[in-house]
């Protein structure tokens, strides 16, 4: 059986409801599965939430509520904001689910039973919103270095995972392996953590009762961080077989990549291969740490009132608008700003203008010279002939599979920005006025075009690249038939196929983000 392709997003802690960041790691991860699904692989997509911990059962007492009250809230909100997206993942996992606490129970006993987890006390600096340990020497001006919070110190009973074990074992990995560590330039972050020297990582807790119990020692809770790495595992059915897809564990794992944001990079490419390691399974082909979103030049924080909710943004300008914008308007794995004039500004002029003007006009055009049918062509095409269809394909596939998001993009708007001037050159509306034979050929050229870009469309604007579908007059299914596009190169239409010029797809919007 053929290697499933398998993406991941982190499992999103539940301390709260998902705002922009947690779409756009989503919706990266949602454009890539669709992808390789039209290329014709198997792939399995999770995502999923991370529900234990001393920060969860604060955020209950709160409001009023039991942890698992208070967490099937949040995860709902979570999996409604995904359906409201269009996210096509083939599992949501959850870590108070029974399947996955039978695998971090197991995996623990496991690693404990070889000598990697071991008794000890640990003393040191926790901070309760990271539910993480740091040392005095990590504190930045005696608070947590990644929240600038307070710290407390704690004393207690703790299982620890021999982490110091896997410090050759990880360079070397690192080394052999050049591409588990993207992008690139995040690279040597790793590397110099990891060579200053790796510190036995206390994996229980016995104050938080919130968590997976340790089943030879239920005095103890496993550490959250420990727990919810392993989910990555426990969905696709590891010491169970299969997960919920019914393909067998060793046919997905190992991950073809894992999507986090960089302020978690460290857990995933430190940490998690370690305990992998420890395991004995194989290690994630790659760990992508994409960037964090200001939003109009300053941080996003509830404090500030400043956090983007994705349901919004799809009222106000729809959600195939939102997936589109975030993926484009910077590289993935750099940091970005979440603009109105910069959204504005990429849905008027690349998406009403570029794109859904021309089909629009062109359809309109069709419409008054031919009676609404697709125009045949009589001569080779001129303007996507196989092989640019073929060298666009490879073009976007590289950009794909470099996680490069914007590049894959651009292809495809410099697509349909030579379209616009063929068509501004070839003015089918003046010369169907003096020779109609060549203004529909001219025509038929554009809606190759058109249906060639709703193809590479369906990805990332899945809706709307069904509604071009429509209005150019194709019945079949889009993903199937398009699969068979980027496999041949062919695009073509059948005798006689008629277009359904519908509403725009993109109304205009002004500087107030009317319509």
């Amino acid at each position: 059986m053929n290697k499933t392709f398998y993406i991941t997003t982190p499992i999103y802690y539940v301390n709260d409801v998902p705002h922009i960041g947690h779409a756009y790691t989503t919706i990266a991860a949602d454009v890539l599965a669709r992808w390789k699904r039209l290329r014709g692989e198997n792939v399995f997509y999770l995502t999923g939430t991370d529900e234990h911990g001393s920060k969860i059962v604060q955020a209950a007492s709160d409001r009023g509520q039991t942890p698992q009250a208070y967490t099937d809230h949040v995860v709902g909100e979570f999996q409604r904001l995904w359906k409201r997206l269009n996210i096509s993942n083939d599992d949501f996992i959850r870590t108070t689910s029974e399947r996955h606490e039978k695998v971090v129970q197991a995996a623990f006993e496991k690693m404990r039973a070889s000598g990697d987890i071991y008794m000890g006390t640990y003393e040191d600096w926790y901070c309760v919103p990271c539910e993480t340990f740091w040392s005095e020497s990590e504190l930045a001006e005696g608070k947590c270095p990644d929240c600038a919070r307070p710290v407390e110190k704690l004393k207690e009973d703790s299982y620890f995972f021999r982490l110091s074990k896997y410090e050759r074992p990880l360079l070397e990995y690192y080394e052999k392996n050049p591409g588990f560590l993207a992008p690139s330039f995040r690279a040597s972050e790793i590397s110099n953590f990891v060579k200053s020297g790796l510190r036995d990582l206390s994996v229980s807790r016995v104050k938080v009762k919130w968590g997976v119990p340790i089943p030879s020692d239920s005095r103890h809770t496993i550490y959250v961080w420990f727990d919810a790495l392993l989910n990555y595992i426990s969905a696709p059915g590891y010491l169970s077989g299969n997960g919920v897809t019914g393909a067998p564990f060793e046919t997905i794992w190992p991950a073809d990549v894992h999507l986090v944001g960089k302020e978690i990079f460290r857990f995933h490419s430190v940490i998690w291969p370690a305990m992998l390691m420890s395991l004995g399974l194989p290690l994630p082909k790659q760990v992508f740490a994409h960037g964090w979103w200001t939003v109009e030049g300053d941080k996003m924080s509830k404090s500030k009132g400043n956090v983007v909710n994705p349901h919004r943004v799809a009222d106000e300008y729809g959600v195939d608008p939102l997936r589109y914008f975030v993926l484009r308007e910077v590289p993935f794995g750099g940091d970005g700003d979440f603009s109105q004039r910069a959204l504005l500004g990429r849905y008027n002029a690349e998406l009403a203008n570029a794109l859904g003007n021309l089909l629009n006009r062109t359809l309109n055009l069709v419409e008054k010279n031919n009676g609404s049918k697709v125009p045949g062509l009589a001569l080779p095409p001129e303007l996507l002939n196989q092989d640019r269809v073929r060298t666009v394909v490879q073009a976007v596939d590289s950009a794909m599979d470099r996680l490069a998001f914007h590049e894959a993009l651009q292809n495809v708007i410099d697509l349909v920005n030579a379209c616009n001037k063929y068509m501004d050159d070839q003015a089918p509306w003046k010369t169907a006025k003096t020779d109609l034979p060549a203004a529909l050929r001219s025509l038929h050229e554009v809606l190759r075009v058109l249906k060639f870009v709703a193809v590479l469309l369906q990805p990332v604007m899945p809706s709307i690249a069904l509604e071009m579908w429509k209005q150019l007059g194709e019945t079949g299914d889009l993903p199937r038939a398009g699969a068979e596009i980027l496999r041949t190169g062919a695009v073509s239409f059948q005798d006689g196929q008629t277009v359904q010029k519908g509403a725009p797809l993109f109304p205009r919007k002004d500087v107030n983000g009317g319509n």
